[in-house]
């Protein structure tokens, strides 16, 4: 259910703005990003884990507001990311 520690150096390698940013809006909004799919993932073989549905609203609400604060401070960053984890239609 959770990120493994490769994948997570992966998507801060793909998402980092600078070497050894950890911190940007973009990174933790991609690894949000994964660790939401996982538990949509997890979801569909185990329906009424409603513990880990609170997790994953809360996940979600925080992405949420990552994504309006990047929106708010610099849109063309806010588009780029969306374009590339693929969150909007």
């Amino acid at each position: 259910m959770s990120v493994t520690a490769e994948r997570k150096q992966d998507i801060i390698k793909d998402n980092a703005q600078t070497k050894g940013d950890t911190g940007s809006p973009e990174v933790q909004v991609a690894i949000l990003t994964e660790r939401i799919a996982n538990l949509t993932e997890h979801f569909k073989t185990h329906a009424k884990d409603n513990h880990s549905r609170r997790g994953l609203l809360m996940l979600v609400n925080k992405r949420r507001s990552l994504l309006d604060y990047l929106k708010r401070k610099d849109e063309a960053r806010y588009t780029a990311l969306i374009a590339k984890l693929g969150l909007r239609k």
